[in-house]
């Protein structure tokens, strides 16, 4: 395993965390975690070196935290440094910060969180969490110990970022990042102007919610078959976010024991300066060639979910996608129709908004489900 630096503080990271987001689960239940598989992966990885691990309040129904809480026992728990998120859209008075940290603490089943995260801070969550006295509560917390440091997760543009990163002396944040999304919410201007100020810099989505490890569209392909070094789909995403110099760590969302082995061999190889100039203008290649297929920017971070009416819209949209940027429309259209359930297609969709106030993406969603079902539908 390689090691980074982590901001101003003197501890360092493996380049790899472990993002139990989208953890192995059965019979398509997400909130129904494959709970030994999943604590099997959870300790593969740390013996491989991980010393991360990050979580949040809502992931696979709330069983995330209790999963690691239950993975990090027989002295698994030492070993790693332990990540979870203040729900910030369930905030609603001062007294929420404790209640929900101390359910946390519980469902972790530890005292102390080392690093913990103002979930999601958008121009929205932002000013009601900062009204409400977070910066003082977290003090208290830091000041007795529950937590080791203060850092937030970030979906919005550049501009509200920088104001939060110039509110307080936070240790780190977490942003999306990959070779798509250089220009999209905090971006590569972002991510550089958090290490100027001395913050951790963790990044999510690296291989954009698995859709850069898909089977490639034949423009992409090509490209990727010219490389003088041959890489899975999923290293060159990996190594292209740890070639950065001012990126502390990355995290994966590992479903599959054969994903943390990957993963672990990828980090292994991993460096800052690791690719080569021609390897990079390579990986431009790629992503013009991606944006000019994939219409919709959507990671299938189910933030979404669950749609009042019941609409699947991270599936509906994958379906969509893929029917863009692999060029076979016919068979998204043949999958739409007969592996969704009525219930579950675009046009059950009455336009009530909830989906677009949760999407960290900033996606059109309504818009979006309109003309995927015009395309999508017999």
């Amino acid at each position: 395993m390689q090691y980074r630096t982590f901001g101003r503080t003197t501890w360092q990271p493996s380049a790899l965390g472990f993002g139990a987001m989208r953890l192995p689960v059965l019979d398509g239940d997400h909130a129904k975690i494959d709970q030994d598989l999943a604590t099997r992966m959870v300790r593969a990885a740390i013996d491989g070196g991980v010393n991360y691990v990050d979580t949040a309040w809502p992931y696979h129904g709330g069983e995330s935290e209790r999963l690691l809480g239950r993975a990090l026992r027989d002295g698994y728990r030492r070993r790693v440094r332990v990540a979870t998120k203040m729900p910030s859209w369930l905030v609603a008075t001062r007294d929420d910060f404790d209640r929900f940290f101390d359910e946390q603490r519980r469902r972790l089943d530890t005292e102390r969180v080392d690093f913990y995260l103002l979930h999601g801070l958008n121009r929205v969550q932002w000013p009601k969490l900062y009204d409400l006295g977070v910066l003082d509560w977290a003090e208290g917390a830091l000041a007795d110990g529950r937590i080791g440091h203060l850092g937030f997760s970030f979906h919005d543009d550049l501009d509200t970022f920088r104001k939060i990163v110039n509110t307080y002396s936070w240790t780190f944040c977490q942003i999306q990042y990959n070779f798509m999304d250089t220009c999209f919410q905090a971006g590569t201007d972002g991510l550089r102007y958090a290490a100027s100020r001395g913050l951790g810099v963790v990044v999510m989505e690296p291989l954009r919610g698995g859709s850069l490890t898909r089977p490639a569209p034949r423009e992409v392909a090509a490209l990727w078959s010219s490389a003088a070094t041959k890489r899975s789909q999923a290293e060159w995403a990996l190594q292209w976010v740890w070639n950065d110099p001012d990126v502390s760590l990355v995290l994966s969302g590992m479903s599959a024991m054969s994903h943390v082995e990957e993963n672990l061999a990828s980090a292994d190889r991993s460096g800052v300066g690791s690719l080569h100039e021609d390897e990079l203008r390579l990986v431009d290649r790629v992503r013009d060639a991606y944006r000019s297929l994939a219409p919709i920017p959507c990671t299938g971070c189910r933030y979404c979910m669950p749609c009042p009416q019941g609409v699947a819209i991270s599936r509906v949209f994958a379906l969509f996608n893929d029917g863009s940027a692999y060029d076979d429309v016919e068979r998204s259209r043949l999958s739409y129709e007969r592996f969704m359930k009525p219930e579950e297609r675009a046009d059950r969709c009455v336009a009530c908004g909830a989906c677009e106030e949760a999407c960290p993406q900033g996606i059109d969603i309504i818009e979006w489900l309109k003309r995927a079902h015009a395309t999508l539908a017999s």
